[in-house]
């Protein structure tokens, strides 16, 4: 066990002497600095006290570290499957790079997935299809009423991923492919970047509890700045950021040294100086006083679409901001529902994997709140999540959503390869890194053409699922449409496996509804605690 352990170190000191004897020919003088070197490290990891493998197998001890760095590499292309998610499959990925590059995503032979196992999902099609509609068509009015202009927004849009955890190039890249495609790219918190504006491609300003590009030097909402920003024609909405799927009720922080003159232009921040996105908003603290915010965002924009992003958390908060709609009468014009199973730069592993609502039962608790309380038709709602394929948009419809956003996916278009090193600066494709080197290799006018297409082609893969159902266009997806197995012998239809509330039944009193009635009765539109 002994030679064992110390047969590499062994090994080295005899290559050393070996090679003294044939000195000074030119390969011995190569093996006797190979030697030394590995001596030198052998010697020194028996010496360090630091890490116990390395001191009993010096030398050898350290394969473990370098088969822990490549391990995620090993395991995405030699060992995982298809269609195992972390956090996407292999063939989620594929799909969305066929896409982007104009390829044909068709698939010989039959379905590789598995018909029979619990969790599959599909769509009813209909006997009698119906004409594929335009692709083009698939819009949505969002806006229009209490005072605002509507947008015609696309059902599939860029979800918000700031400057500052992506690329210059990565910004410029989806923007120009947001103008090419005619759909919206949300900022992110981190504000209009110069990047974000050289292309033109529609803008959704999302303001974070930082007040990013809108904010006073001690980090409150300076109105006068966002009036400025807001007046800009390429914003279409203003969202509200409340919390973010990943990393619900967390907030944030940029290290100081990566504030560059850049960064901190765009944000006002000061260069240099460690960036908060605080984990709660500084501006209002009730329910009735968020919704006067959000009044007072309308009209500072001139009367732009105004909405809500969040993740759905205790459910009686956010039916007290519904209760607070009705008391005040302002309505948000949309509202974002963001999955816990959403993206990040990075988040700790506890907030990333246990905290938070996965999107679909957000989803269905927002819109089924909004139906009870007589304001669904008044509200616009989207949703975010490991949306990437034309089917995962078709379920969010079907569950209530009007319209979808999608952040990695377009991250794939861009060349993402999920290499899992978005927190480190080092992304080897050049998407989440502001090294400017690393971000040299995501060339704009190829990328911008590859997040159009994987738009375009998206949508023209929902116009023929649409029409295979018997409709002619995806918002007439219903529960109905959408199928699940929950056992070997057993299917449901969505409409059958959720709860879906009538139209004002919240406010008539929903005594046959446990989870909806008990939480709407805990609801507080002046706080967001529990009633003593």
């Amino acid at each position: 066990m002994f030679f064992t352990r110390f047969t590499a170190l062994a090994l080295s000191l005899a290559l050393i002497a070996v090679a003294s004897f044939y000195l000074p020919n030119a390969w011995a003088i190569l093996f006797f600095f190979a030697g030394t070197a590995l001596s030198t490290v052998g010697l020194y990891d028996l010496a360090q006290p630091v890490h116990s493998v390395r001191r009993n197998y010096p030398i050898l001890g350290r394969l473990r570290w370098f088969f822990e760095e490549i391990r995620p590499e090993i395991r995405q292309y030699l060992i995982e499957n298809d269609h195992e998610k972390t956090p996407f499959s292999r063939s989620q990925r594929s799909l969305v790079y066929a896409r982007a590059k104009n390829e044909s995503s068709d698939r010989a032979f039959g379905t590789l997935v598995d018909v029979y196992e619990n969790g599959y999902e599909f769509i009813a099609h209909s006997t009698r299809p119906a004409p594929v509609a335009d692709p083009a068509t698939f819009r949505i009015p969002i806006g229009g009423k209490n005072g605002t202009t509507a947008y015609m927004a696309s059902i599939f849009n860029i979800s918000a991923m700031s400057f500052g955890s992506l690329s210059a190039n990565a910004i410029l890249a989806l923007n120009h492919g947001a103008r090419l495609g005619g759909f919206a790219h949300d900022t992110g918190e981190g504000s209009i970047s110069p990047y974000h504006r050289v292309h033109g491609g529609d803008l959704i300003w999302e303001i974070g509890s930082g007040y990013f590009g809108c904010r006073t030097a001690d980090g409150r909402f300076d109105p006068i700045r966002f009036a400025d920003q807001a007046a800009d024609p390429q914003i279409k909405m203003i969202e509200l950021k409340l919390s973010q799927g990943a990393k619900p009720g967390h907030g944030g922080i940029l290290p100081g040294e990566k504030v560059t003159p850049e960064i901190a232009a765009t944000r006002d921040v000061p260069v240099g100086v460690d960036c908060i996105s605080p984990s709660r908003h500084r501006e209002f603290s009730t329910p009735i006083e968020l919704m006067q915010f959000l009044g007072e965002l309308r009209r500072l924009s001139g009367g732009k679409p105004v909405g809500l992003k969040l993740c759905v958390g205790q459910p009686w908060e956010f039916m007290g901001m519904v209760k607070a709609m009705l008391e005040t009468g302002i309505v948000p014009d949309f509202i974002v529902v963001d999955g816990a199973e959403g993206g990040t730069g990075a988040a700790p592993v506890e907030f990333a994997d246990n905290l938070g609502m996965p999107m679909r039962e957000s989803l269905l608790f927002v819109h089924n709140t909004l139906v009870g309380a007589n304001l669904r038709n008044q509200i616009k709602i989207g949703a975010a999540g490991k949306i990437v394929s034309a089917f995962d948009i078709a379920a969010v419809l079907a569950l209530g959503a009007d319209w979808t956003n999608a952040g990695r996916g377009f991250m794939f278009a861009l060349g993402c390869i999920q290499s899992l090193t978005c927190h480190t600066n080092r992304c080897p494709v050049g998407v989440a890194t502001q090294d400017p080197m690393r971000q040299r290799a995501l060339v704009v006018a190829d990328k911008s053409e590859r997040v159009h297409n994987f738009h375009r082609n998206t949508m023209k893969a929902l116009a023929e699922m649409t029409a295979a159902a018997g409709l002619d266009h995806p918002s007439q997806l219903g529960p109905h449409h959408l199928v699940r197995r929950v056992s070997l012998t057993d299917i449901r239809l969505f409409s059958q496996l959720h709860i879906f509330l009538e139209d004002g039944e919240l406010l008539r009193g929903a005594h046959n509804r446990d989870f909806y009635s008990a939480a709407w009765r805990l609801a507080r539109a002046e706080s967001f605690e529990l009633p003593n």
